[in-house]
């Protein structure tokens, strides 16, 4: 059976449970899999910037003209460290060593290039800088494949690179075009396939899907070759909720679910997988597969295009402490045709997609990322409309692939009442797979507690599916 695996950059750098729980567990299973695997945890922060935080890396540094090859020496030096700690693994430090230094130094030849092209003044600035970030992306995938190759080896396994960051070659080929170019010829039922999360492509890969880009390679290699099934490892299993909120011991493990939960869960910004490495997948009729690195003998959750529950419960309480609320509240909005188009053309300007929208006959309130209301989008805003309200909020929800139960709403609305969560707006449509709660931002924890505990883990008697 040939699987398609994605390993993720918390488990890369626990390599040692990977080599034991996946790789090398099941020993009639040894090939016949294509690993994509991500950068060490960390090490894509240190290249182009911290994704929770926004600290800069050495990205910023190309971008301002500052000495970038120095952060890059730096970035050497904690490359080899994490190799050190591989060593009793059976990585040959002085080839992992040897990799890195050759990587850095052609990073630096091509950022050069870069570099004099810019101060030239005959290319856009702005597509210059995307190729940067780029090249730099590719360094780590390409130095994470490279040690596991390495280390399977020397475990005795048949194991072949897939370098997708395409350093040694002048292909002006497109992602798809390098990723079919690329396995052909390849015996992948003798030999195990570790591929970077990185592809060079000539429409860019960051381009378009930015920090994602590990889950596209991972889904446009499942689309290429149609596995059994595509695999997701990750440090956790698709739980009924954040185990870092609820507690291990509260966390239930979802099991079976619908590629339309996947989405709803992507939109609060909890990906299981990015929704759109996730639509090509669905659409070739290839099942996703979450597992927990670490409990290799657990069936994790199965992600299909047409799962329904057999009985109606509520699958997942997820959310985001981190978004705003943003309320537009005119007296000539009623009965006026259109009045949200110009609305919606001010977010189109500022690049802005909402989570949440609730209007009535004077109001339209979106639910925004944090992240994304800046000062010119207010003041845009409040220009045009009577009254702009904007509020430091939180949003729950209690999402699932069958919870139209009659009831449910009342029961989680009345679950937060109880634990002393005040309702500021909500959400239901039509298709009942997403209850959305707008909530103050102090009450977050406190709300996917009391809802986790009232839905997924002692839901009372269930309501059998009609």
């Amino acid at each position: 059976m040939l699987t398609v695996e994605k390993i993720g950059g918390t488990s890369m750098s626990a390599f040692g449970d990977v080599l034991r729980h996946i790789m090398l567990h099941d020993k009639s299973r040894i090939y016949g899999r294509i690993y994509v695997v991500s950068a060490y945890s960390g090490v894509t922060n240190q290249l182009l910037e911290h994704k929770k935080t926004g600290e800069p890396g050495i990205y910023a540094l190309f971008a301002d003209g500052a000495d970038y090859h120095a952060a890059l020496d730096g970035l050497a030096v904690s490359l080899k460290k994490l190799n050190a700690g591989f060593a009793e693994l059976g990585l040959p430090l002085d080839v992992a060593d040897a990799f890195v230094d050759t990587r850095i130094g052609e990073v630096k030849k091509y950022l050069d290039a870069m570099h004099h092209v810019l101060a030239s003044g005959y290319i856009s600035r702005k597509d210059v800088l995307l190729a940067a970030r780029e090249v730099l992306a590719s360094i780590g995938e390409s130095h994470s494949a490279f040690n596991s190759v390495e280390m399977l080896k020397a475990n005795g396994v048949n194991a072949i690179l897939l370098d997708l960051a395409g350093f040694h070659d002048d292909e002006a080929w497109s992602i798809d075009e390098r990723i079919h170019n690329s396995f052909k010829g390849l015996d992948l039922a003798n030999n195990v396939i570790v591929a970077t999360g990185y592809t060079k492509g000539t429409e860019g890969i960051m381009r378009e899907f930015d920090r994602g880009y590990s889950e596209v390679t991972f889904s446009k290699i499942a689309v290429e070759l149609r596995p059994a099934e595509a695999v997701i490892h990750k440090e956790f299993h698709l739980s009924s909720a954040d185990p870092n909120v609820v507690g291990l011991e509260n966390a239930v493990v979802v099991g079976a679910t619908n590629y339309d939960v996947a989405d709803q869960l992507a939109d609060v910004g909890m990906e299981a997988i990015h929704p759109k490495a996730a639509k090509p997948i669905e659409l070739a009729g290839i099942a996703i597969r979450l597992k927990n690195t670490f409990e290799p003998d657990h069936p994790g959750t199965l992600i299909t295009k047409d799962y329904v529950g057999e009985r109606a419960r509520v699958e997942m309480v997820t959310g985001s402490d981190k978004v705003t609320l943003v309320e537009i509240h005119d007296p000539s909005m009623v009965g006026t045709v259109g009045f949200d188009l110009g609305l919606m053309e001010i977010f189109c300007q500022h690049d802005i997609s909402y989570i949440l929208k609730a209007t009535n006959a004077n109001s339209i309130a979106h639910v925004l990322w944090e992240s994304s209301v800046t000062p010119a989008l207010i003041a845009e805003l409040e220009a045009r409309y009577e009254v702009v309200t904007v509020k430091p909020s939180a949003i729950v929800c209690a999402i699932g692939s069958n919870i139209s139960i009659p009831g449910v709403l009342a029961r989680a609305a009345q679950t937060l009442a109880d634990a002393g969560v005040n309702v500021n707006c909500v959400s239901q449509t039509l298709r009942q797979v997403n209850m959305q709660f707008i909530i103050e931002r102090g009450d977050y924890k406190k709300a996917i507690v009391a809802l986790n505990q009232a839905l997924c883990v002692n839901p009372g008697v269930p309501v059998p599916r009609a």
